[in-house]
Formats: C-alpha cells, sequence, structure tokens
C-alpha cells in the first residue's frame, strides 16, 4: 500500500466514483455509479465506520453502520480492515473483509469473494492484498498471508499461502500459473490469457 499522503473524505469518496467508472464499462455516468453500485455503497459506509472504528469509544456504532451496510448491499466489510484508494469491488453481494485484511490501492474484487481468517485468535489473520491485485468471482484468500502486488486470482480459485508479485493464481488449492513449470499452464496458452478473465472460465484449468 502507498505510503504516499492519504486525502480527505469527501475527496477518497470522489475517486471511489471514478475508480468504478474507469474499471466498469457499464457505468454511464457518475450519477448511476453514486445511485446504483452497492459495492461503492459498501465502501463509503466503510469510510465512515473506519473512522468511527478508530475512535475512542465507538467501535460499536462503527460496528452497527458496517452491518447496516451489510444488510443493504451483501456486502460486509469489518470496519477494522485496512482499505487503500480506490477500490472497486463489482457487483459485490457475498463480498467478505475481515477485521484485519489489508487491501492496497486500485484493487479489483468481483461478487463473493472472502477474505476470510482461519484463528480464533485476536492477532493478524486475514490476508493483505498488495496493490493493484484482481481477485475473481467466489475467490477465497485465507489467513494472514500477502499476495503481491499486480497478482490476479482466478475465479474459485481458494488461496491459502503467500503469493510473489506479479502472480497469477487459480484452481483448490491455488497455484501459481504465471511461471513455466510443473504449474504452469500448457506452453501454447499465451501469456496475455491469463489476465483475460474469460481464460478462468475454462473449467479445464482447475482440473
Amino acid at each position: 500500500m502507498s505510503t504516499a499522503r492519504r486525502p480527505g473524505l469527501f475527496a477518497r469518496l470522489r475517486e471511489d466514483v471514478a475508480a468504478a467508472r474507469a474499471h466498469d464499462p457499464a457505468a454511464r455516468s457518475s450519477l448511476e455509479v453514486v445511485l446504483a453500485y452497492p459495492g461503492v455503497h459498501a465502501l463509503w459506509a466503510y469510510r465512515v465506520a473506519h473512522r468511527w472504528w478508530r475512535a475512542p469509544g465507538l467501535r460499536l456504532p462503527a460496528r452497527l453502520l458496517s452491518q447496516f451496510a451489510r444488510f443493504l448491499t451483501g456486502i460486509e466489510i469489518h470496519p477494522g480492515a485496512r482499505i487503500g484508494r480506490r477500490l472497486f469491488i463489482d457487483h459485490g453481494m457475498g463480498v467478505v473483509i475481515g477485521e484485519t485484511a489489508v487491501v492496497g490501492d486500485d484493487v479489483m474484487l468481483y461478487h463473493g469473494v472472502t477474505l476470510g481468517g482461519k484463528s480464533a485468535r485476536r492477532e493478524k489473520r486475514h490476508p493483505t492484498l498488495g496493490d493493484r491485485v484482481v481477485v475473481g468471482a467466489n475467490a477465497t484468500i485465507l489467513g494472514p498471508i500477502v499476495i503481491g502486488a499486480d497478482s490476479s486470482v482466478g475465479a474459485g480459485a481458494v488461496v491459502v499461502r503467500d503469493a510473489p508479485a506479479g502472480s497469477v493464481l487459480v484452481g483448490i488449492p491455488a497455484r501459481d500459473v504465471s511461471r513455466r513449470g510443473a504449474d504452469a499452464p500448457d506452453s501454447s496458452t499465451p501469456r496475455e490469457s491469463l489476465t483475460d478473465p474469460a481464460f478462468y472460465l475454462d473449467p479445464a484449468i482447475y482440473i
């Protein structure tokens, strides 16, 4: 996550709208994003809840706000999570982001993504996503692992280990297919297809 100075709350809200328009070709106007994008609504509720979470005595209101946003949008973001700039949650239904998750800048999550934990202890138990990570629909990332910047996680993947920057993770458990080797796709598969969402719709790559 970038260490540059962060903008204020309202500047963040404007950035969130711009990020949605940049990522989704179906977005025809900023007004449409403001009124009709649940991923943006959930993120805005999180922005407020996170500020309350960090303020003395406001953790219960922060949790209540996050639960209300979950009721409205189907997206659960714990107010204790740390989320960077320009996150876009596409469609969003079923997304869960846990309390100790860290999400970098310019990350994109599709519907059904879980950033979950494997421990019941009060410790860092949720994943860290680097900048510009893309996580496909219904993917699950578990534990205090780190997914390096510019990585892609395929739809339905289950990730339980750290992954270096630039990884392309597919399967259950997920493996990195960005490098040639035993786990890499056939050499006839063009490298650019690994970043094409249609590539992950092919059931053959999960066998």
